[in-house]
């Protein structure tokens, strides 16, 4: 009988935009190749939430209006989301929820909308000149090809606490000036990588591994209690 492992879709009824939904199916697939069951269970509006019954969260992108739903819901779960980022654990979070782990975004009509406050990160959004098209850049696991989508600019508050997830071949990535393509903290990623960006089978393997790593992990920390 295959082991089960638990995966979150942190709103997926909203924030699913561009294909990022394939990434949850891909990693499915992938992980079914060593033996594991998938369980995805969507997280959404007024639900109760433990990260740690989770051995990975996903934290796809929304339209204004979905984002907007969620930036209201979501603080109950800052506090769970935090301390599963700082326990190491893996989460992948693309474009709004990327945005989302930051400290805010303001608009193109100068209002802040509050983020989670986890990361140091911050959203300028720029109606008048989105960033879109096809992206290319390296990361530790080599060349990634995507697609973005996005009038959000983000910015890295703390540099040395924060690394980007890749550097800019072909694209925007976070910003016009920056040449790097979201961000690395421990084992999140964050991303405007839309495509979905798990078609990079290099990348979808390698966070498969961190998956199943955090998956024996937790199994065993309940066969201790």
């Amino acid at each position: 009988m295959s082991e089960t492992i638990k995966i979150a879709y942190l709103y997926e009824d909203l924030m699913n935009t561009y294909g990022d939904s394939g990434d949850v199916k891909i990693l499915s697939f992938l992980l079914k190749e060593q033996g594991y069951d998938a369980q995805v269970d969507n997280i959404s509006l007024d639900m109760d939430f433990n990260a740690f019954d989770y051995d990975f969260l996903f934290f796809g992108g929304g339209q204004d209006f979905e984002q907007s739903v969620v930036a209201t819901d979501l603080q109950r779960h800052r506090q769970t989301i935090k301390d599963y980022i700082e326990d190491d654990k893996p989460m992948l979070c693309i474009c709004g929820g990327y945005q989302f782990l930051g400290k805010y975004y303001e608009t193109s009509g100068g209002k802040t909308i509050q983020c989670l406050d986890i990361l140091p990160l911050h959203t300028v959004f720029k109606a008048d000149s989105r960033m879109i098209g096809d992206t290319e850049y390296k990361t530790e696991w080599g060349t990634v090809k995507a697609f973005e989508n996005h009038s959000g600019r983000t910015y890295f508050d703390d540099k040395k606490m924060l690394k980007p997830f890749g550097t800019m071949i072909e694209g925007y990535g976070n910003n016009p000036d920056d040449k790097q393509e979201g961000m690395r903290y421990k084992n999140v990623i964050g991303s405007y990588s839309h495509g979905p960006i798990l078609k990079n089978e290099n990348v979808a393997r390698a966070i498969a591994d961190k998956i199943v790593q955090a998956h024996k992990e937790r199994m065993a920390a309940v066969s201790n209690k």
